[in-house]
């Protein structure tokens, strides 16, 4: 018997998951393997479930925790999940008939709901069943018909073309840094996390992204920022092919509910960093570099909110203990 699992759920975490959440992780029905990665100071929860595997990275940070998780995974397909967001329990399911449909898909992009966080009522609703994968129409981008995405009112299972790439260097976002990007708008999306990707795809590019982070012999890089953009670039500049449909997206209701944290709550992250990474290995992609000019921009205000964090949280700490 075949005891490899089709998919495998990767959480990278502290160990300070509510009891909530492990419950409703757990809820995810079918033949699913559950991977969570602590950092090497981290304490392993004992969960009494076969399908879960911990684990400790050897550094801490969320990329290398996250990379560790999916460099162990099993399975024909990976989901990278945080530990305050939510699976519909069916996942695997609607996972499977959906790539018996298209094999050649590198990812199907599930629908998310955000939530904010103090809306529990929406947190716990039942979730609504799942369409089938089979009777939805296939929404496509043509002339006739541009924005297929319908701000997100689409009925059928929306066609996902690879990131632009290719695109021009645009000298706007040298002089102009300050406006809004207007190249990532699209029906591409830029992410990995919340999508369910070949596993046969993301390894080789974890194995390659893990050589683009060496500086100079022994030297390497241990970022701590998040991983998320990094490796959805990183997949689809690895494999690039223009104007390729990669996947599909289903439409409402939700596979994932995304909760939504005060801002105040989270530690801003400088993902200018990892943006370097692309364009260190791939500069020939002007999209990349666009990104890159885009996020110089945002350096001094990410710098600025992260102080102010700091000098919060140290406060709040100081009245903790008196």
């Amino acid at each position: 018997m075949d005891d490899k699992p089709f998919l495998t759920i990767v959480t990278a975490t502290r160990g300070d998951f509510s009891e909530y959440w492990l419950e409703q992780l757990l809820k995810v029905k079918g033949n699913v393997q559950f991977i969570l990665v602590y950092p090497p100071d981290g304490t392993i929860k004992n969960i009494d479930d076969s399908r879960v595997r911990s684990l400790k990275s050897p550094y801490k940070g969320e990329v290398i925790q996250r990379f560790t998780g999916l460099l162990n995974a099993e399975s024909d397909y990976v989901l990278a999940l945080d530990d305050d967001d939510f699976a519909h329990p069916d996942l695997v399911d609607f996972t499977q008939k959906y790539f018996q449909l298209f094999p050649e898909s590198w990812v199907l992009r599930l629908k998310i709901q955000n939530i904010p966080y103090t809306d529990e009522a929406r947190i716990k609703q039942e979730w609504e069943p799942n369409p089938e994968p089979e009777k939805l129409e296939i929404c496509k981008k043509t002339p006739e018909n541009p924005f297929p995405f319908q701000k997100g009112n689409y009925k059928g299972l929306l066609e996902v073309p690879i990131a632009p790439l290719d695109k021009s260097i645009d000298i706007r976002h040298i002089l102009f840094p300050w406006h809004q990007r207007k190249d990532q708008n699209g029906i591409h999306f830029e992410n990995f996390n919340n999508r369910i990707w070949q596993t046969a795809l993301v390894k080789p590019a974890l194995y390659e992204l893990s050589n683009t982070m060496r500086i100079a012999g022994a030297l390497t890089w241990l970022p701590a920022w998040s991983l998320d953009r990094l490796l959805g670039l990183f997949v689809q500049a690895k494999f690039y092919e223009k104007d390729k449909i990669i996947g599909h997206a289903p439409p409402k209701p939700e596979q994932i509910r995304y909760v939504v944290m005060d801002g105040s709550l989270k530690e801003p992250r400088q993902i200018l960093l990892a943006d370097l990474l692309l364009v260190k290995r791939y500069p020939q992609y002007g999209y990349l570099w666009n990104l890159i000019f885009w996020q110089i921009y945002t350096v001094p205000k990410v710098l600025a909110k992260l102080v102010k964090f700091k000098l919060i949280k140290g406060k709040q700490t100081t009245v903790s203990q008196t």
